[in-house]
C-alpha cells in the first residue's frame, strides 16, 4: 500500500521553518550591524522610568540600562546607581557604557522654590549629556521629559490649548533652561533630542512625589475606612474646569516614537491621553468605582489634613496586610498642586498625531486600571 502524504502538510511545515530561520538571521544580523539599540533610563525609579523601563525591555531591538537607586523587581534591566550632581561620579558610572545609543532622561530633583529647581536639575542633565558624548561613539539622541511648566501651566491661567509653538515664560524655569542647553549642545553634533511635554502622569509606580493616581486611592481609602463620602477636596473652582491627563504607558510608547521616527529629531511634543474630562463629571464615578457614597466639595489642604490619618493607615495596614507604609503611599501635596488648578488645564497634542503617533486612552478607564493595579498589589484594600 502507497502511503499518501497531506503536501499542504508540508508546505505549511517548510514556511514555519523558513520563518524561524529567517527571523534568527535577522536577529543576527541586527547583532553584527549594530542596529541593536542600548537605552540609558536616567531616573528609572519614577512613574515614567518605570514604564519606559518596562516597555522597552518587551521590544525586540532594545537593551536596556537604567539608573536608579534599586533594582525595579521583574525587570530584565541593568540597573546603576549614579549621583548625577557628581560629575566625577557620573563619569566613572558611565564609562564603562560606550554601547549605549539613546538616552531617556526622567530624572527630577525637588526643590521649595521654582528658582531653586533650576541648578540641580540642569547640573545633572549638563552632567548626563557631557558624559554619554565622551564615551559612547554610538550616541545617537536624547530625550527629556518636560511637561506644561514650560507653558506657564504652574503659575496660573495659561493658553489653552497649548502648542509647542507657544514662547517660552520669562526665566527662572529649569524645563526651559534644559531645552536651550539642549539646543545649544547639539548644535553641530551628529546626535538629535526630543522633548516630551504630558500632562500630569497616570501610573502606577511607588515612592514618587507626584502621583495623582496614588492621591486619590489612598484618599478614598482612607474616607472609606472612617465612613466618610468622597468629597472633592479640591479648590472650588478647579471642579468644572477642563483637565486633561497622560497615561504611564501611552507616554512611554510616545516617548521611543519621538526617539526613533525619522521625522521628529530636534522637536518639542506634547502627549496626552487625547481626550478632556472635567472633576464635576468623573469625580461621582470615581466615587462609585470605590463604593463610596458622593457628597458636595469642601477645600481640604491634603497636605495638612492627611497627616493626622498615618495612625489610621497603619491599622488599615495590619488589618489589610498592605505592603506599603504611610510615607511612601503620601503625595499629599501634590495632590493639592493639582486640584487646586481653578482653570482650564490642557494642550494641543495634534501634532505628534499628524506625525505618526496615534496611540489613545481613555482617562476614565485608566483610572480604574491603575486602581485595580493598586489592589492587586496590596497598596490599597480591595473595593470589589
Amino acid at each position: 500500500m502507497i502511503q499518501r502524504y497531506d503536501l499542504n502538510y508540508f508546505d505549511e511545515y517548510k514556511a514555519s521553518y523558513c520563518f524561524v530561520l529567517s527571523s534568527i538571521i535577522i536577529a543576527m544580523k541586527k547583532e553584527k550591524n549594530g542596529s541593536i539599540k542600548t537605552a540609558l533610563v536616567v531616573g528609572a525609579s519614577g512613574v515614567i522610568g518605570q514604564n519606559l523601563i518596562q516597555y522597552l525591555s518587551s521590544l525586540p531591538d532594545w537593551k536596556v540600562i537604567g539608573l536608579a537607586r534599586k533594582r525595579l523587581s521583574g525587570s530584565s534591566a541593568t540597573y546603576l546607581s549614579v549621583d548625577l550632581l557628581d560629575k566625577e561620579d557620573t563619569y566613572e558610572k558611565f564609562k564603562g557604557l560606550p554601547e549605549v545609543t539613546h538616552v531617556f532622561y526622567t530624572a527630577y530633583q525637588d526643590r521649595p522654590t521654582w528658582a531653586a529647581l533650576v541648578e540641580p536639575n540642569l547640573t545633572m542633565l549638563k552632567n548626563v549629556v557631557e558624559t554619554i558624548e565622551k564615551v559612547s561613539p554610538h550616541f545617537q539622541h536624547i530625550s527629556f521629559m518636560q511637561g506644561f511648566k514650560v507653558y506657564g501651566a504652574h503659575l496660573g491661567p495659561f493658553k489653552t490649548p497649548a502648542k509647542e509653538s507657544d514662547r517660552p515664560i520669562m526665566t527662572p524655569e529649569f524645563m526651559t533652561e534644559q531645552q536651550r542647553y539642549i539646543e545649544q549642545q547639539q548644535q553641530g553634533k551628529s546626535w538629535s533630542w526630543s522633548a516630551i511635554r504630558p500632562s500630569v502622569v497616570g501610573g502606577a509606580a511607588l515612592g514618587n512625589p507626584m502621583n495623582l493616581a496614588l492621591v486619590l486611592a489612598v484618599y478614598a481609602a482612607l474616607c472609606k475606612e472612617l465612613n466618610l463620602p468622597f468629597r472633592f477636596p479640591g479648590k472650588p473652582g478647579a471642579y468644572d474646569k477642563l483637565m486633561e491627563l497622560t497615561d504611564a504607558d501611552l507616554l512611554a510608547k510616545a516617548t521611543v516614537w519621538a526617539a526613533t521616527d525619522s521625522q521628529t529629531s530636534n522637536q518639542a511634543f506634547n502627549i496626552t491621553n487625547g481626550d478632556l474630562f472635567r472633576w464635576s463629571e468623573l469625580w461621582p464615578k470615581l466615587a462609585r468605582y470605590f463604593g463610596l457614597e458622593w457628597a458636595p466639595g469642601v477645600p481640604l489642604p491634603l497636605k495638612d489634613v492627611m497627616e493626622d490619618q498615618e495612625k489610621v493607615w497603619e491599622t488599615m495596614r495590619e488589618k489589610y496586610n498592605l505592603n506599603a507604609d504611610y510615607k511612601s503611599v503620601s503625595s499629599w501635596a501634590f495632590g493639592d498642586f493639582v486640584l487646586s488648578w481653578d482653570y482650564d488645564f490642557l494642550s494641543d497634542s495634534s501634532k505628534a498625531r499628524r506625525l505618526g503617533f496615534h496611540e489613545y486612552v481613555n482617562t476614565e478607564e485608566m483610572f480604574y486600571r491603575i486602581f485595580d493595579q493598586f489592589q492587586r498589589d496590596r497598596i490599597i484594600p480591595s473595593f470589589k
